[in-house]
């Protein structure tokens, strides 16, 4: 358990800090002491400890912008620290870029697959460790390596086959068999599962037990609460840059490692208005009415109406074709069929920028490649959907983007609060809310959002939920698509339900529960029997 005291800073100022876990001189893999990093205006890690053994699971928890990446990034050599120590395997490193950490063996699985999907399975594996004759690479001997390096898997694949041709899961997986070629001791898994599906999920865990029982060390980060709980032996908390404890996970109740993470108690998230209960007019006129929109090998012609302040929530399980429907409504995909109306009024949107023009804005659930323009600053990020409505002849100037950027950095809390930061210093959570203030500023009648809340800390994730809440209030209308079915029914009056990409039904979110749901899904629209 940890201890929990202050340490004087010796300039006027306490901290937070923690008595930690101490590790035995054997099991210590990885020991970061006192490590310190800033950046123009920001202080991201401040005096963090943190240690990583041989043969566990250790989550690293902490809000979006508690410092999390920095630290990993810190260990895998991407940032050099400005202080603190990194020892590695009882020898203390200075890593000087990627390849240093790598030759420490220590690597990294991300989020983005950061492999060649042009290459083979195989080539992806051996990379940079072909085997080689004298006249070259022997591409047969090759092969079989990396045959036998994914067989310590448990994968059975065509080693020859193009590596976009498998799921996002296997060539997680595929980067991790890559990463034992090296012989590696330290694999750091971050945000590993954002895109699987359950039953990849189980086969990413299960490669993940039989590396820990070979005694690798395994630093996995993810914001998903019910996973960690499920694969961790240790968990780390940071909070605004610094330490606030490390635990066994049986010794660490959901509640308090929540309020470690966000500094507030559980029950402050949990009085999160919710929008399911207020009345919509729905004899008035539809902000939106779409009738028999699709576009052919996407989806099938499909109806959609939201109405003034209503919340409309699209549930469905991955490749449903909840996304495939919203971009037809925003001009992201144009529609084969099919009518949209604005207010009564029919309209064709065959661009993003026509939808912007008929108030309609869309949030993108890639939020890395079709949201943030990541060398640009956190203003120019916000001002982007304003100068698009305007055209380029008509430039935001710098006093009125300043001021838009202040007001929606107070509004939607952005940290850091400074306007100048290039987003792509911010993290995952802070990056959303930018984009929510992108669309916010353009003064929509119809916010489409897609995925808001993925891949971002609950605290975040609350902050996005109370100002869908509090924009739906005021009169705006919000289409809104989540993994998480339970923020679906929390948020929205009408639940439109796809599978297969084709619409099956609607629900009303006051006469169903996450179970009815499930199985309205699975039963292809036809409810369960009370």
């Amino acid at each position: 358990m940890v201890v929990p005291g202050r340490l004087s800073t010796g300039h006027g100022r306490s901290i937070e800090r923690h008595t930690m876990l101490q590790p035995t001189a054997t099991d210590a893999v990885v020991r970061m002491r006192d490590i310190t990093i800033a950046f123009p205006g920001v202080l991201a890690l401040d005096g963090v400890d943190f240690t990583l053994r041989r043969g566990e699971v250790h989550s690293l928890m902490g809000e979006n912008g508690a410092g999390k990446s920095t630290l990993i990034k810190a260990l895998t050599g991407v940032y050099r620290i400005d202080a603190g120590s990194i020892v590695v395997d009882g020898a203390e490193r200075d890593f000087h870029g990627t390849a240093d950490a790598q030759a420490a063996g220590i690597s990294t699985v991300f989020q983005e697959v950061n492999l060649c999907p042009n290459l083979s399975v195989g080539e992806n594996v051996m990379l940079g460790n072909e085997v080689r004759r004298a006249w070259g690479i022997d591409w047969r001997a090759t092969h079989r390596e990396a045959a036998r390096h994914l067989a310590s898997l448990g994968l059975s694949l065509d080693t020859r086959s193009t590596l976009s041709s498998h799921s996002i899961a296997l060539q997680q997986l595929v980067a991790i068999a890559r990463s034992m070629v090296t012989s590696a001791t330290v694999l750091v898994l971050d945000e590993p599962t954002s895109s699987l599906d359950r039953s990849e999920v189980e086969q990413l865990f299960g490669v993940m037990r039989d590396l820990r029982d070979r005694g690798v060390a395994i630093l996995f980060v993810s914001h998903f609460l019910d996973q960690v709980y499920e694969i961790s032996d240790r968990i780390t908390v940071l909070r605004n840059g610094r330490l606030i404890g490390e635990h066994l996970a049986r010794d660490l109740p959901r509640d308090e490692l929540v309020s470690q993470m966000i500094g507030r108690a559980v029950a402050e998230l949990e009085a999160v208005a919710t929008t399911a209960e207020r009345t919509i007019d729905r004899d008035a006129t539809p902000v939106l009415r779409a009738s028999g929109v699709g576009r052919r090998g996407s989806i099938e012609p499909s109806d959609i109406e939201v109405h003034r302040g209503e919340v409309v929530g699209l549930a469905g399980l991955l490749g449903s074709g909840r996304t495939e429907l919203v971009r037809l409504l925003c001009g992201a995909d144009r529609a084969d069929v099919g009518t949209i109306a604005i207010g009564g009024r029919e309209v064709r949107i065959p661009t993003p920028r026509h939808a912007i023009g008929e108030r309609i804005a869309f949030s993108s659930e890639d939020r890395r490649g079709e949201g943030i323009i990541g060398d640009l600053s956190v203003a120019d990020n916000i001002v982007l959907g304003i100068q698009a409505r305007r055209g380029w002849m008509r430039v935001v100037g710098k006093e009125e983007r300043d001021r838009i950027a202040r007001e929606a950095i107070e509004a939607l809390g952005v940290r850091p609060a400074n306007p100048d930061t290039p987003i792509r210093n911010l993290s995952g959570g802070n990056q959303q809310k930018v984009l929510l203030a992108r669309w916010l500023a353009v003064e929509p009648d119809l916010l489409i959002l897609d995925e808001p809340t993925r891949g971002i800390d609950v605290g975040a994730k609350a902050d996005i939920q109370r100002k869908v809440a509090e924009l739906s209030a005021e009169g705006l209308s919000v289409i809104f698509i989540s993994s998480e079915l339970e923020e679906v029914l929390r948020l929205a009056q009408r639940v439109v339900v796809m599978r297969d990409r084709r619409k099956i039904g609607e629900l009303d979110s006051k006469d169903v529960d996450i179970d009815g749901l499930i199985g309205y899904i699975a039963n292809e629209g036809v409810r369960a029997a009370a």
